[in-house]
């Protein structure tokens, strides 16, 4: 399980600041709100990133194209969410990093034509960052910023721009070591 990507100190602050659009509230509030974006964005994808959003979205029946997910909330053990994928694929990625499994595991996932689940043995949330620079543009990436609400990334030529910036800073923190 080649590690491809370390995260460092100051990436770790870096990234407590939304890379998308914040959108605050309650869960019913942020589900409305985002309803409301697909529907004027009209997104080719929608990829969810974390259990929580994840299971916020089944339950307001949004569809999404790919999930991925490590049955933890706020780093607690959580009860696994049923979700009607095609495809479930399992990963290891240890917490402050991204594997070559992991990254492979969404790029194939974001390419299929089915729906895709991704179970992570560690820690999903700098995956959020694969999904974005994978994904095709008009993509949406949605994940959730504690005891804010969620964040809405519109992937874009600029937006994969940036994630590749920090991917790099990431890579060469781990070839440093």
């Amino acid at each position: 399980m080649p590690i491809v990507y370390s995260l460092t100190p100051e990436l770790r602050v870096r990234l407590k600041t939304p890379i998308g659009m914040l959108v605050r509230g309650s869960f019913t509030e942020t589900m409305r709100i985002f309803k409301g974006i697909i529907e004027k964005e009209k997104p080719t994808h929608i990829i969810s990133v974390g259990d929580t959003v994840t299971r916020n979205l089944a339950e307001n029946h949004v569809a999404f194209h790919v999930a991925i997910v490590d049955n933890r909330v706020m780093r607690r053990d959580a009860p696994p969410i049923t979700l009607k994928m095609e495809k479930t694929v399992y990963v290891k990625n240890p917490q402050g990093t991204i594997t070559e499994e992991a990254v492979k595991a969404v790029r194939n996932a974001l390419e299929s034509n089915c729906s895709v689940k991704i179970v992570v043995d560690g820690e999903e949330d700098l995956l959020t960052l694969a999904a974005v620079f994978y994904s095709s543009e008009n993509s949406v990436v949605v994940y959730g910023q504690p005891y804010e609400g969620i964040v809405v990334v519109k992937v874009t030529p600029e937006k994969k721009k940036e994630v590749a910036a920090i991917l790099k800073t990431m890579e060469n923190a781990r070839k440093a070591k």
